[in-house]
């Protein structure tokens, strides 16, 4: 009968034994590992000197998106990896009163990558209706002559939050469901919104409140070319998600997350995955006559 009992025990011992080794690997496994920072190079092209956002093309190999923030025109940037000019792009018919953030995913047309632009900005939570600019991209080579351009026939996706206006830095753009989701800045816990796929382009959309993350001054962020993995940043740290099988990007959110290696910027706004997520970028704002640099995160694991 004892040793009845000290068996069954110890399988109960063994068993617990078990799952605590499977759940402290599998927690140890979601965490990646990145090296330190690598300088690719001086954004060169000096009307860049506000870069609020930055995304790797889908389309176009070795080539980065980024943008001003307020008081710019409507233009994008296409840069290469090591920060080399490759062209202004104009957006046509469109408006900028406060560019913040930008984004490469999926759209309308199966198969075609689109450029996603959050005119989001609101320090003083004034303004009622806010709007996100979708275009597809253009075909840039990563060593092209620096090309001046228009790009016409944008679409215009106009939105209100739920809860009043807000100030907000970043958009995420799901590649699995072509949904866009908004993080909110200066509460003491931002908020995240959702515009669901296909986002009206007749009326205004009403945003969906969908989460509140324990952060303050979220400035940036992205999501992977295969929709596992998001980053969102803010000044001084970047904070990392897993998204397990069958998640949505909220349910993500509701992981465990992980701090990766950030060395703070003059005004570091802007990160995005490289095109294949191999490593993230990050680069800056100018501030007092430095001059804003490409930075890269590489993956080690």
């Amino acid at each position: 009968m004892l040793y009845e009992i000290f068996i069954k025990r110890k399988h109960s011992f063994l068993s617990i034994f078990f799952l605590l080794f499977l759940f402290a690997s599998c927690s140890s496994a979601e965490k990646p590992s990145f090296g330190p920072r690598e300088d690719k190079g001086l954004i060169q092209y000096d009307e860049i000197n506000e870069a609020s956002g930055i995304v790797a093309s889908r389309k176009n190999a070795g080539v980065l998106w980024t943008h001003n923030d307020s008081d710019d025109s409507t233009r994008i940037f296409a840069v290469n990896t090591h920060g080399e000019h490759l062209g202004v792009y104009h957006i046509d018919e469109v408006t900028n009163r406060d560019w913040e953030d930008i984004a490469v995913g999926p759209g309308p047309e199966s198969g075609r990558s689109y450029i996603y632009i959050s005119e989001t900005g609101d320090n003083h939570a004034k303004y009622d209706t806010k709007y996100v600019f979708r275009i597809p991209e253009p075909d840039v080579d990563s060593n092209q002559a620096p090309i001046f351009a228009t790009l016409k026939n944008c679409d215009v996706i106009t939105f209100k939050y739920p809860d009043g206006p807000r100030d907000a830095e970043t958009i995420l753009v799901d590649p699995l469901t072509r949904d866009i989701y908004i993080v909110s800045k200066r509460e003491e816990e931002v908020n995240v919104y959702v515009a669901s796929y296909p986002q009206s382009l007749k009326k205004t959309i009403i945003v969906k409140y969908m989460l509140t993350l324990p952060f303050t001054l979220i400035v940036g962020g992205d999501i992977s070319y295969n929709g596992q993995e998001i980053l969102l940043k803010t000044y001084d740290s970047v904070y990392y998600w897993k998204r397990e099988a069958g998640q949505s990007v909220i349910q993500a959110l509701t992981n465990n997350y992980y701090s990766l290696p950030y060395i703070r910027e003059p005004q570091g706004e802007a990160i995005g995955w490289s095109h294949n997520a191999d490593g993230y970028y990050t680069t800056s704002e100018e501030e007092k006559h430095i001059q804003a640099h490409l930075y890269f995160y590489p993956r080690l694991k």
